[in-house]
Protein backbone atom coordinates (compact mmCIF):
# COMPACT_ATOMS: atom_id res chain seq x y z
CA UNK A 1 0.00 0.00 0.00
CA UNK A 2 2.86 2.44 0.76
CA UNK A 3 4.10 2.22 -2.81
CA UNK A 4 0.87 3.90 -4.05
CA UNK A 5 1.23 7.02 -1.90
CA UNK A 6 3.85 8.88 -4.06
CA UNK A 7 1.97 8.48 -7.41
CA UNK A 8 -1.20 9.73 -5.76
CA UNK A 9 0.51 12.78 -4.21
CA UNK A 10 2.22 13.65 -7.50
CA UNK A 11 -1.11 13.51 -9.30
CA UNK A 12 -2.70 15.84 -6.73
CA UNK A 13 0.12 18.39 -7.06
CA UNK A 14 -0.02 18.43 -10.84
CA UNK A 15 -3.81 18.79 -10.74
CA UNK A 16 -3.54 21.74 -8.33
CA UNK A 17 -1.13 23.46 -10.72
CA UNK A 18 -3.62 23.51 -13.53
CA UNK A 19 -3.42 20.01 -14.77
CA UNK A 20 -0.38 20.60 -16.89
CA UNK A 21 1.92 17.63 -16.18
CA UNK A 22 5.12 19.74 -16.29
CA UNK A 23 7.57 20.26 -13.42
CA UNK A 24 8.86 23.84 -13.08
CA UNK A 25 12.60 23.99 -12.23
CA UNK A 26 13.43 26.62 -9.63
CA UNK A 27 17.13 27.64 -9.39
CA UNK A 28 19.03 30.00 -7.12
CA UNK A 29 21.77 32.04 -8.89
CA UNK A 30 25.18 31.71 -7.17
CA UNK A 31 27.83 34.27 -8.12
CA UNK A 32 31.00 32.82 -9.60
CA UNK A 33 34.51 34.29 -9.90
CA UNK A 34 33.80 35.16 -13.52
CA UNK A 35 30.78 37.25 -12.42
CA UNK A 36 32.86 39.28 -9.91
CA UNK A 37 33.80 42.77 -11.12
CA UNK A 38 36.96 44.36 -9.68
CA UNK A 39 36.71 48.11 -9.63
CA UNK A 40 40.09 49.92 -9.84
CA UNK A 41 40.96 53.61 -9.78
CA UNK A 42 42.02 54.64 -13.31
CA UNK A 43 43.98 57.53 -11.83
CA UNK A 44 46.33 55.30 -9.81
CA UNK A 45 49.14 53.05 -11.01
CA UNK A 46 50.23 50.33 -8.58
CA UNK A 47 53.62 48.61 -8.78
CA UNK A 48 56.09 46.66 -6.71
CA UNK A 49 59.43 48.28 -5.90
CA UNK A 50 62.60 47.96 -3.85
CA UNK A 51 64.70 50.21 -1.64
CA UNK A 52 68.10 51.25 -3.04
CA UNK A 53 70.81 53.71 -1.99
CA UNK A 54 70.91 57.01 -3.85
CA UNK A 55 74.53 56.29 -4.81
CA UNK A 56 76.29 52.91 -5.16
CA UNK A 57 79.74 52.22 -6.59
CA UNK A 58 81.46 48.89 -7.17
CA UNK A 59 85.16 49.71 -7.28
CA UNK A 60 88.18 47.89 -8.68
CA UNK A 61 91.75 48.43 -9.85
CA UNK A 62 93.08 49.06 -13.35
CA UNK A 63 96.11 46.86 -12.62
CA UNK A 64 96.62 43.32 -11.29
CA UNK A 65 98.58 42.61 -8.09
CA UNK A 66 98.43 41.15 -4.60
CA UNK A 67 96.42 42.93 -1.92
CA UNK A 68 98.84 44.49 0.57
CA UNK A 69 96.56 46.30 3.00
CA UNK A 70 92.86 47.02 3.65
CA UNK A 71 92.70 49.97 6.07
CA UNK A 72 88.87 50.03 6.23
CA UNK A 73 86.19 47.57 7.35
CA UNK A 74 82.63 46.77 6.31
CA UNK A 75 80.06 49.16 7.75
CA UNK A 76 82.62 51.92 8.26
CA UNK A 77 81.78 55.48 7.29
CA UNK A 78 84.45 56.88 4.98
CA UNK A 79 85.32 60.23 3.41
CA UNK A 80 86.05 61.07 -0.22
CA UNK A 81 89.75 60.56 -0.98
CA UNK A 82 90.28 58.07 1.85
CA UNK A 83 92.44 55.01 1.12
CA UNK A 84 90.35 51.84 0.82
CA UNK A 85 92.68 49.10 -0.46
CA UNK A 86 96.43 49.14 -1.21
CA UNK A 87 98.14 46.70 -3.57
CA UNK A 88 101.65 45.29 -3.18
CA UNK A 89 103.60 46.76 -6.13
CA UNK A 90 107.36 46.88 -5.33
CA UNK A 91 108.27 47.26 -9.01
CA UNK A 92 106.20 50.44 -9.30
CA UNK A 93 107.68 51.80 -6.07
CA UNK A 94 111.23 51.18 -7.34
CA UNK A 95 110.42 52.87 -10.64
CA UNK A 96 109.34 56.01 -8.78
CA UNK A 97 112.50 56.08 -6.64
CA UNK A 98 114.77 55.60 -9.65
CA UNK A 99 112.99 58.25 -11.69
CA UNK A 100 113.14 60.74 -8.82
CA UNK A 101 116.91 60.27 -8.41
CA UNK A 102 117.49 60.60 -12.16
CA UNK A 103 115.53 63.85 -12.24
CA UNK A 104 117.45 65.23 -9.27
CA UNK A 105 120.82 64.63 -10.93
CA UNK A 106 119.81 66.06 -14.30
CA UNK A 107 118.17 69.06 -12.68
CA UNK A 108 121.38 69.81 -10.80
CA UNK A 109 123.40 69.46 -14.02
CA UNK A 110 121.11 71.94 -15.73
CA UNK A 111 121.60 74.46 -12.92
CA UNK A 112 125.38 74.18 -13.25
CA UNK A 113 125.18 74.71 -17.00
CA UNK A 114 123.20 77.89 -16.37
CA UNK A 115 126.25 79.69 -14.95
CA UNK A 116 127.71 82.52 -17.01
CA UNK A 117 131.22 81.03 -16.71
CA UNK A 118 132.55 77.60 -15.83
CA UNK A 119 135.72 77.15 -13.81
CA UNK A 120 138.34 74.84 -15.29
CA UNK A 121 141.45 73.66 -13.39
CA UNK A 122 144.28 72.18 -15.41
CA UNK A 123 145.14 68.87 -13.74
CA UNK A 124 148.78 69.10 -14.79
CA UNK A 125 149.65 72.68 -13.99
CA UNK A 126 146.87 73.65 -11.61
CA UNK A 127 146.17 76.72 -13.68
CA UNK A 128 142.61 78.05 -13.38
CA UNK A 129 140.61 79.36 -16.30
CA UNK A 130 137.03 80.52 -16.69
CA UNK A 131 135.08 79.67 -19.80
CA UNK A 132 131.82 81.13 -20.99
CA UNK A 133 129.18 78.54 -21.97
CA UNK A 134 126.82 78.92 -24.89
CA UNK A 135 123.14 79.32 -24.00
CA UNK A 136 122.37 76.18 -26.00
CA UNK A 137 124.36 74.04 -23.55
CA UNK A 138 122.10 75.06 -20.69
CA UNK A 139 118.92 74.61 -22.75
CA UNK A 140 119.98 71.10 -23.73
CA UNK A 141 120.65 70.18 -20.10
CA UNK A 142 117.31 71.69 -19.06
CA UNK A 143 115.50 69.65 -21.71
CA UNK A 144 117.01 66.46 -20.32
CA UNK A 145 115.88 67.46 -16.84
CA UNK A 146 112.35 68.09 -18.09
CA UNK A 147 112.28 64.69 -19.73
CA UNK A 148 113.42 63.08 -16.49
CA UNK A 149 110.65 64.93 -14.65
CA UNK A 150 108.07 63.56 -17.09
CA UNK A 151 109.32 60.03 -16.47
CA UNK A 152 109.09 60.62 -12.73
CA UNK A 153 105.52 61.92 -13.03
CA UNK A 154 104.53 58.91 -15.13
CA UNK A 155 106.03 56.49 -12.62
CA UNK A 156 104.20 58.26 -9.78
CA UNK A 157 100.92 58.05 -11.71
CA UNK A 158 101.42 54.30 -12.23
CA UNK A 159 102.12 53.85 -8.53
CA UNK A 160 98.96 55.77 -7.60
CA UNK A 161 96.93 53.06 -9.35
CA UNK A 162 97.94 50.65 -6.60
CA UNK A 163 95.92 52.60 -4.02
CA UNK A 164 92.13 52.64 -4.29
CA UNK A 165 90.61 55.91 -3.04
CA UNK A 166 86.99 56.60 -2.07
CA UNK A 167 85.25 58.67 -4.78
CA UNK A 168 82.62 60.05 -2.37
CA UNK A 169 81.54 60.13 1.27
CA UNK A 170 79.65 56.97 2.18
CA UNK A 171 79.70 53.59 3.87
CA UNK A 172 81.67 50.46 3.04
CA UNK A 173 78.86 48.09 2.07
CA UNK A 174 81.07 45.08 1.28
CA UNK A 175 84.73 44.07 0.89
CA UNK A 176 85.24 41.23 -1.56
CA UNK A 177 88.98 40.51 -1.12
CA UNK A 178 91.42 39.81 1.71
CA UNK A 179 95.10 40.76 2.24
CA UNK A 180 97.39 38.52 0.23
CA UNK A 181 94.77 37.75 -2.41
CA UNK A 182 95.63 38.33 -6.06
CA UNK A 183 93.18 40.62 -7.81
CA UNK A 184 92.70 41.07 -11.53
CA UNK A 185 92.24 44.36 -13.32
CA UNK A 186 88.60 45.53 -13.33
CA UNK A 187 87.63 42.99 -10.63
CA UNK A 188 85.16 44.38 -8.07
CA UNK A 189 86.97 44.50 -4.73
CA UNK A 190 84.81 46.84 -2.66
CA UNK A 191 81.31 48.36 -2.77
CA UNK A 192 80.48 51.81 -1.41
CA UNK A 193 77.00 53.22 -0.83
CA UNK A 194 75.27 56.22 0.72
CA UNK A 195 72.96 54.36 3.11
CA UNK A 196 71.82 57.52 4.89
CA UNK A 197 69.74 58.45 1.85
CA UNK A 198 67.57 55.92 0.03
CA UNK A 199 65.47 55.88 -3.12
CA UNK A 200 62.66 53.65 -4.36
CA UNK A 201 62.82 51.92 -7.75
CA UNK A 202 59.91 50.02 -9.30
CA UNK A 203 60.46 46.47 -10.51
CA UNK A 204 57.29 45.56 -12.44
CA UNK A 205 55.79 48.76 -13.86
CA UNK A 206 54.59 47.53 -17.25
CA UNK A 207 54.63 49.24 -20.62
CA UNK A 208 50.83 49.42 -20.43
CA UNK A 209 50.99 51.85 -17.50
CA UNK A 210 54.23 53.77 -18.07
CA UNK A 211 52.61 56.25 -20.47
CA UNK A 212 50.49 57.58 -17.57
CA UNK A 213 53.45 58.16 -15.26
CA UNK A 214 55.09 61.61 -15.26
CA UNK A 215 57.93 63.31 -13.40
CA UNK A 216 56.69 65.04 -10.23
CA UNK A 217 53.59 62.87 -9.65
CA UNK A 218 52.74 62.13 -6.02
CA UNK A 219 53.39 58.61 -4.73
CA UNK A 220 52.35 56.64 -1.66
CA UNK A 221 54.98 54.08 -0.64
CA UNK A 222 53.93 51.21 1.60
CA UNK A 223 56.89 49.59 3.37
CA UNK A 224 55.81 46.12 4.41
CA UNK A 225 58.74 45.44 6.76
CA UNK A 226 58.02 48.63 8.72
CA UNK A 227 54.22 48.44 8.25
CA UNK A 228 54.00 52.08 7.33
CA UNK A 229 53.23 54.36 4.38
CA UNK A 230 55.36 57.35 3.42
CA UNK A 231 54.93 59.99 0.74
CA UNK A 232 57.20 60.61 -2.20
CA UNK A 233 57.30 61.74 -5.80
CA UNK A 234 58.48 60.47 -9.17
CA UNK A 235 61.93 61.89 -10.02
CA UNK A 236 63.07 59.70 -12.92
CA UNK A 237 61.60 57.44 -15.59
CA UNK A 238 64.00 55.05 -17.31
CA UNK A 239 64.18 55.76 -21.06
CA UNK A 240 65.06 52.12 -21.78
CA UNK A 241 62.93 49.13 -20.81
CA UNK A 242 63.96 45.93 -19.07
CA UNK A 243 62.57 42.44 -19.56
CA UNK A 244 61.52 40.70 -16.34
CA UNK A 245 59.96 37.24 -16.60
CA UNK A 246 59.06 37.89 -20.22
CA UNK A 247 57.32 41.19 -19.41
CA UNK A 248 58.53 44.58 -20.61
CA UNK A 249 58.92 46.93 -17.62
CA UNK A 250 60.24 50.45 -17.10
CA UNK A 251 62.04 51.27 -13.83
CA UNK A 252 60.70 54.43 -12.20
CA UNK A 253 62.69 56.16 -9.44
CA UNK A 254 60.84 57.69 -6.50
CA UNK A 255 62.30 60.09 -3.96
CA UNK A 256 60.90 59.94 -0.44
CA UNK A 257 59.82 63.17 1.23
CA UNK A 258 61.24 61.81 4.47
CA UNK A 259 63.29 58.69 5.11
CA UNK A 260 61.81 56.61 7.95
CA UNK A 261 63.96 55.09 10.69
CA UNK A 262 64.79 51.46 9.98
CA UNK A 263 64.63 51.68 6.19
CA UNK A 264 67.22 49.27 4.79
CA UNK A 265 68.74 48.52 1.40
CA UNK A 266 66.79 45.77 -0.39
CA UNK A 267 63.45 46.08 1.41
CA UNK A 268 60.42 45.44 -0.81
CA UNK A 269 57.66 48.04 -1.04
CA UNK A 270 54.45 48.74 -2.93
CA UNK A 271 53.87 52.10 -4.57
CA UNK A 272 50.71 53.91 -5.64
CA UNK A 273 51.40 56.59 -8.24
CA UNK A 274 48.62 59.13 -8.68
CA UNK A 275 48.53 59.97 -12.37
CA UNK A 276 46.24 63.02 -12.01
CA UNK A 277 46.72 66.20 -9.95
Amino acid sequence: MKRLIWPILLTIILTACGGNPTLAAVSTAVPTIADTVVVSDPNIVIASAKVLPIQVSQLGFSISALVKEIPVSEGEQIKAGQSLIILDTPDLEFAVTAAEQDYASKSLAAELQNAEKVKYVNPNTGAVKWYSLPREVYLKALSKADQAKAVWDSAAANLSQSTLLAPFDGMVASIDVIPGEFVQADQTVITLATLNNMKIETTDLSERDIARVKIGQAVKVYIEALNMTVAGQVVRIAPISKTVGGDVVYPVTIELNEQPVGLLWGMTVEVEIRTTP
